[in-house]
């Protein structure tokens, strides 16, 4: 029973079967009653006819010519007299109606609807003869044909049962054989295979669930594969300054060196020290985002002020670049998390001055359009390939042209920038900019302040 298979052809045979049954009663219940309603009139008609051809025949013996209607009829027949006892031989069934029938058809009444205990239905007619009252008995009798009837009617439904589950067999592998294709790529892809893909050209549910099932796999695949590269990228991340903290502490272990030289060593080691300690802080913020159930503290505040602040916090570094920062903010008031927010402000414009050349500009937009705030981060740095905007947001992705040792960076900023917009049911983009720069599209929902 716990097979899949079994329990299906289990439920077919037993829907063939209850169906089966159903009709049969449902047919007793439409055509019993005028299917013995037809009877008891054709058997009243004969009685009849039997009673016009008698008395028809002048000078015929009663009980000779009953006996001889009753040896070559197709139907069971009796003749009481007025005491109530039979006169005729039992050639067949045995006619026996019971003393009240009698008694109400010797006293000219008509007997129809008698059940005879379960048998063929039965009538009695009256059968006045010479001033003598008589009561003749009339009923099917039960012969071959009537009983190759049943029989036949019976051979019926058993072939229907049967070859309705031998159907049902056959349906039930063709619809279980894809589940157990399903259920071998599962048991693979738990061993760590995510390279399977089931093939399939059904466009029903069954063709549904595997295309679902090869997209999982692809998905299942691609997290596999970001997993791996995450590690090596935090392992190289964490690596390089360790590396150079150790080659750095060693020499300094030499005697003779100068106190230049031992500065120049104690600062790389500093720097190399803040710089370990930012990707862990960036990696526990991360996580942070994405396992805290309810991490944003919404609040109504300006967010055209919000980004002036961040310009101003960040002045040193694109003032020291001599970078043109172009504010263009309309005000524009969101109901989100403050400090969140400002995260992200804080690593898009870091990462357009980090990336923009000296002299170069970078442009801030903020504006709404009647369903969300928009901010748009514009740089004429230098860029990012079209084939790399959507993975740049992955963690320690970094762009093939940002690759450069001399500019810092963890790769880790633009995936908690994400995450916190994706948690604000916003979303986030990258496009070009003008002259081969990068832009950096920003949407949050409109949401009036509680």
């Amino acid at each position: 029973m716990k097979s899949l298979y079994t329990r299906i052809v289990l439920l077919f045979v037993g829907v063939i079967v209850v169906s089966l049954i159903i009709a049969s009663i449902a047919s007793t219940l439409l055509f019993q009653k005028p299917f013995e309603q037809t009877l008891e009139n054709s058997l009243l008609s004969n009685g009849k006819q039997m009673i016009q051809t008698y008395r028809s025949s002048a000078g015929t013996e009663l009980i000779p010519f009953m006996n001889n209607v009753s040896s070559i009829s197709i139907y069971a027949i009796q003749l009481f007299d007025a005491s109530g006892k039979p006169l005729l031989e039992a050639r067949s069934e045995p006619v026996v109606p019971d003393a009240e029938r009698i008694r109400h058809v010797l006293a000219g009444g008509v007997a129809r609807d008698i059940g005879n205990e379960g048998r063929y239905p039965m009538v009695g007619l009256p059968f006045p003869v010479d001033g003598k009252s008589y009561a003749l008995f009339v009923m099917l009798k039960s012969n071959e044909l009537w009983m190759q009837s049943n029989k036949e009617v019976n051979t019926e439904l058993v072939t229907v049962f049967l070859i309705g589950s031998s159907l049902v067999l056959a349906a039930a592998r063709f619809i279980v054989k894809p589940l157990l294709r399903l259920r071998d790529a599962a048991g693979r892809m738990a061993q760590g295979h995510f390279d399977v893909q089931l093939r399939t050209n059904r466009e029903d549910e069954i063709g549904q669930l595997n295309a679902s099932f090869n997209e999982m796999a692809q998905e299942l695949a691609k997290l596999d594969r970001m997993r791996r590269e995450f590690v090596a990228n935090v392992s190289h991340e964490i690596q390089s300054p360790l590396t150079s903290i150790s080659g750095f502490a060693k020499a300094l272990k030499q005697k003779r060196m100068s106190e230049e030289s031992r500065m120049y060593y104690l600062t790389i080691i500093e720097e190399e020290s803040d710089r370990l300690s930012r990707i862990s802080q960036n990696l526990l913020r991360l996580s942070s985002l994405q396992h805290d159930p309810h991490p944003v503290q919404s609040a109504a505040f300006r967010l055209d002020e919000q980004l002036r602040k961040v310009v101003i916090a960040l002045e040193p570094q694109w003032s020291g670049k001599e970078i043109a920062v172009e504010l263009d903010l309309d005000p524009v008031t969101v109901h989100a998390d403050e400090d969140q927010l400002g995260q992200v402000w804080t690593n898009l414009l870091g990462n357009g001055i980090k990336f923009t050349p000296v002299r170069g500009r970078v442009r801030i937009r903020v504006y709404a359009d009647g369903r969300s705030a928009i901010v748009r981060i514009t740089d004429n740095g230098i860029g990012i390939p079209e084939d790399q905007r959507t993975d740049i947001f992955k963690p320690f992705h970094k762009a093939d042209k940002a690759r450069d040792r001399a500019v810092s960076g963890s790769g880790l900023g633009l995936s908690i920038a994400k995450q916190i917009v994706d948690m604000h049911e916003g979303e986030i983009r990258a496009d070009e900019g003008p002259g081969g720069g990068s832009s950096f599209t920003v949407k949050l929902p409109l949401r009036k302040s509680l």
